[in-house]
């Protein structure tokens, strides 16, 4: 089972989603306080699962409606997604990937472990 771990950055807090096997699969930005961060939580748990994929490395890809995960390629030319709510607001972002299906693979360990995550707090 997936795990949201929160922790203190030196302006605020922030999360990340891990999977079973301890792996970061997501993380969130900078949120100024705890009840913010637990905020974002609860907006990748409820977008997560059903969140469609918009695949922006196509030449030709269609637009999706939000929440959706949109997947693109960074200046190192490597695989990366972002998580977005209802309202377009990046809710949580992934690291790179070589390779598309590990991107793709990304998704889909977010959209399994999101829901039912538990929540831990570094010490």
């Amino acid at each position: 089972m997936g795990k949201f771990q929160i922790r203190k950055t030196g302006t605020g807090m922030k999360f990340d989603l891990k999977a079973g096997n301890g792996e970061i699969i997501a993380t969130s930005e900078v949120y100024a306080s705890q009840d913010a961060c637990l905020r974002g939580i609860a907006s990748v748990r409820k977008h997560a699962p059903n969140a469609a994929v918009e695949n922006q490395t196509e030449e030709t890809f269609s637009k999706c409606k939000h929440p959706k995960f949109e997947v693109y390629l960074d200046k190192s030319s490597h695989y990366r997604f972002r998580l977005k709510s209802s309202n377009g607001r990046i809710i949580a972002v992934s690291e790179s990937y070589q390779a598309l299906a590990g991107c793709l693979g990304g998704i889909a360990s977010v959209q399994k472990n999101a829901a039912a995550a538990s929540i831990a707090y570094d010490t």
